[in-house]
């Protein structure tokens, strides 16, 4: 039987995401790394909306979703319990993350391209999100309960990319609990492995 493969981009934070629960699930995969700028045409044939990730299971199923990628390989094996059974705060933080902060995240990242308003201003859109986030930790290691969950998993990425805008801001700005959050996953054993370079 094949082993799964797995269309990742190295930095996106849907695909990185997706690997860190392949890894945490124990799954061997092959991973394929996808220049953005030339998609190649297999990849394309299985899924023409030519976003990563893509996961191709053994049996020939196509899962075009980060998160239904990270459920498929977590059903599998959850060894750490990272599903939280019927936790709605949880299916909450992430729909708010990939919903509306991740529409902000871009046009921080990319203000030139949004010129009805500043930089500035789109990182203050970013920032409703950030102070959600703040206040959780403040209270606890993780975003729901002192150990990781999906949510943490799912959201952390985001984080980091938001992070790298401007990092002199973010490491100079009011989120303490959000950066000590941030940097320990960041410094996990398992972030570092999936960041590898094929």
């Amino acid at each position: 039987m094949h082993k799964p493969k797995l269309f990742t981009y190295r930095r996106c934070p849907y695909a990185i995401r997706s690997r860190l629960a392949l890894y945490q699930a124990g799954i061997d995969y092959e991973s394929i790394e996808i220049s953005l700028k030339d998609k190649p045409g297999d990849f394309l044939a299985l899924s023409p909306k030519g976003t990563v990730p893509v996961l191709v299971q053994s049996d020939g199923k196509i899962i075009e979703e980060s998160l239904e990628i990270m459920l498929w390989a977590l059903n599998i094996n959850d060894r750490e319990h990272w599903v939280l059974k019927d936790n709605d705060l949880c299916q909450k933080l992430i729909f708010e993350n990939d919903f509306h902060f991740k529409k902000n995240l871009d046009k921080y990242k990319y203000a030139d391209r949004f010129p009805e308003h500043s930089k500035e201003y789109y990182r203050s859109q970013c920032e409703i999100f950030l102070n959600a986030l703040e206040e959780k930790l403040k209270f606890k290691l993780y975003l729901i309960e002192d150990r990781i969950s999906i949510a943490d998993i799912a959201i952390f990425p985001f984080i980091r990319q938001f992070r790298l805008v401007d990092e002199n801001w973010f490491l100079n700005s009011k989120y303490d609990a959000l950066k000590k959050w941030l940097h320990g996953l960041i410094n996990s054993c398992m972030f570092k492995e999936v960041m590898k370079k094929n």
